[in-house]
């Protein structure tokens, strides 16, 4: 929206009163809230804008006709309104929600993502939307480039000139946390980006070691796309399957488990593995085995631990003794 201050030269500024008449009623008007003709016209003369009885008419017709759904009430107080938009206002209050409980979004890019947000809404929804979000106290991404490592990600997926590899930076934090990088530069042909538990991750083929590698995004710096054309997918690769088995997107070897649980758990299982996870109640209809195609690294022993022996690993022993010697170190250093 314009500020007050008058555009030089009358002639300019009312072939610009389409657009401050667009702005008005976006600005000040929804399904509920409405402006009358004096109203909509004191604001007009705020911005030095003339509006006869006649060219209003005339005006709130073209906008209609540009595709403003602009409903009017009739009588001595007639008034006006914006009566639906592009976006609803429950659709940005869910918008607005992500954005300020997203992990890889500074504090400054969560503010301004959420003033855009805001935007698209009359100044009276915008305040509802201020209300409605509640930003806690959680740790915020220290990483600003993650947005710009998104977006160059996805043109090198998207592949409007052809599908290319692309090279980064990883690291880690040590205890001074201070950057620790990896050796030297990745290599990859990326293929999708996951988010999963609060972070964003990158499903590529890593060139080094000729498989599927996982890489949470604000741990890659320096992203570039290359000159390399990109590693077709496999047409047998099912992501959705790859992302429910590699729990946390932790890399490495699947297996195939078979736990016995109890059904008190059935909705977590399904949370995790979905609705298409092989399932088999047992005779007692208090526990049913499930079978899952897993990694079994310590983020799967975590996730099953949380059932405090609800689920029970029957098969590979060697996943079982696995867990048992995790559980026993645990023990051993409590």
């Amino acid at each position: 929206m314009p500020n007050d201050k008058e555009l030089p030269g009358s002639c300019n500024t009312q072939r610009l009163k389409m657009l401050y008449l667009r702005d008005i009623f976006l600005k000040y008007t929804n399904e509920t809230q409405s402006l009358t003709r004096q109203e909509i016209e004191e604001k007009l003369a705020e911005l030095g804008i003339s509006e006869g009885r006649k060219a209003f008419a005339e005006d709130i017709e073209a906008l209609r006709q540009y595709g403003m759904d602009i409903q009017a009430t009739t009588g001595r107080t007639a008034s006006y309104q914006l009566a639906s938009r592009e976006f609803e206002l429950a659709e940005l209050k869910l918008l607005a929600d992500a954005v300020s409980s997203s992990k890889f979004l500074t504090f400054n890019q969560s503010s301004e993502l959420l003033r855009k947000i805001e935007s698209l809404c009359s100044e009276g929804e915008a305040r509802q939307i201020r209300r409605n979000v509640f930003v806690t106290d959680r740790t915020k991404q220290p990483n600003k480039g993650v947005l710009y490592n998104v977006d160059t990600i996805h043109r090198a997926i998207s592949g409007d000139n052809g599908k290319y590899k692309i090279s980064f930076r990883y690291f880690d934090y040590d205890m001074n946390r201070r950057k620790k990088y990896r050796d030297s530069a990745r290599i990859c042909t990326p293929y999708a980006l996951v988010w999963d538990r609060d972070h964003y991750y990158l499903v590529a083929w890593n060139d080094h070691r000729e498989c599927y590698s996982n890489y949470r995004v604000d741990r890659m710096e320096a992203v570039k796309i290359t000159s390399e054309p990109a590693r077709p997918l496999e047409r047998e690769f099912d992501l959705s399957k790859y992302v429910t088995t590699h729990i946390s997107m932790f890399s490495g070897e699947e297996t195939e488990v078979k736990l016995r649980c109890d059904k008190s758990i059935v909705n977590a299982v399904l949370d995790r593995f979905g609705m298409d996870v092989r399932m088999i109640p047992d005779k007692d209809e208090e526990h049913f085995t499930l079978f899952a195609r897993v990694v079994t690294q310590s983020p799967f022993y975590a996730w099953l631990f949380q059932f405090g022996g609800k689920a029970v690993i029957q098969s590979p022993e060697w996943v079982r003794q696995e867990y048992i010697e995790m559980l026993k170190n645990v023990l051993d250093n409590a």
